[in-house]
């Protein structure tokens, strides 16, 4: 059994963070358009935005540019905890059950991402709550990111902040668990079958297949997640959800099963260039230190 490494913790949260800087935007659309239609709730009852590009221009219109930042600060916050233990545990379970690369199952990287998710997940669900709490508002929040987090503690007690914590580890579970061992897998037949190296290109396709297929196994997990991270007791006119299912069943009942799909547009074409930048970066910061390590032995 190796020794642990602690390279992929830093790559995988220096990457992560690279990644949501690049595609902040879609994810605030992709929340505002999940959270819209929701009886319960009547700040977001109405269906303001018909899709991704809708909602970004309406957006910057109505309540400026600076709105489709809003939350960037706790997704910064999230990434680099919420990354940076996810392919750091990721790749350290894998190298506890085989020791090369060349050995790796498709079995062991699902189970590996599995546990992973779940692990990152859990520990980072506060900065996703205010991530959310703040993408879903009308206007920027006063008080900033800190001001916030004290507020929703106030309000609502450690819960608060943890909220959703099940249906977050579900996601993590269900997305990390196909989207890292997809990329592997991809990566590992583009090169072993001869049709491309270990480059550039292949990274690129390799965050792509992956991030189509976390967008299909994890929108309706998603949709579910976001509603029920967002409710806020205080403004409520009616009981909210109790729980995963009578949230899944009462947006199934009330809205139809394709609003379990709101906003897979701008899940996918988040997911997609979240996962190529992430996983392009990745690459080239442990090539960057192959070549150092390399330079320094000469």
């Amino acid at each position: 059994m190796s020794a642990l490494n602690w390279k992929p913790f830093v790559y995988g949260g220096l990457a992560s963070i690279t990644a949501e800087c690049g595609t902040f935007p879609i994810d605030l659309t992709k929340t505002r358009l999940q959270i819209q239609g929701q009886k319960n709730d009547a700040n977001v009852k109405e269906i303001r935005y018909r899709g991704m590009l809708h909602a970004l221009v309406r957006i910057g219109r109505e309540e400026g540019l600076k709105a489709l930042c809003s939350g960037i600060a706790p997704a910064m916050s999230r990434q680099a905890s919420y990354g940076t233990i996810k392919i750091g545990v990721y790749q350290s379970l894998k190298r506890l059950f085989v020791e090369r690369p060349e050995d790796e199952t498709l079995l062991i990287n699902i189970v590996c991402g599995i546990l992973s998710g779940v692990i990152s997940s859990t520990i980072a669900n506060p900065t996703d709550v205010l991530k959310i709490r703040m993408q879903a508002q009308n206007s920027t929040l006063q008080g900033g990111m800190i001001g916030n987090f004290i507020h929703i503690y106030q309000q609502e007690g450690t819960r608060g902040l943890w909220k959703g914590v099940s249906l977050t580890a579900q996601r993590a579970a269900i997305v990390v668990g196909v989207e890292l061992p997809a990329c592997d897998l991809t990566k590992k037949h583009l090169t072993l079958s001869g049709l491309m190296g270990d480059t550039v290109y292949t990274h690129f396709l390799s965050g792509f297949t992956c991030g189509l297929a976390g967008a299909l196994a994890s929108n309706p997990v998603d949709v579910v997640r976001t509603s029920m991270m967002n409710q806020s007791p205080l403004r409520w006119q009616i009981p909210g959800y109790t729980g995963f299912l009578d949230c899944l069943l009462q947006t199934w009942k009330n809205e139809g099963f394709f609003a379990l799909y709101k906003g897979f547009w701008p899940n996918w074409l988040r997911l997609g260039p979240w996962n190529i930048i992430f996983f392009v970066t990745y690459e080239q910061l442990k090539e960057l230190d192959k070549s150092r390590l390399h330079e320094t032995s000469r």
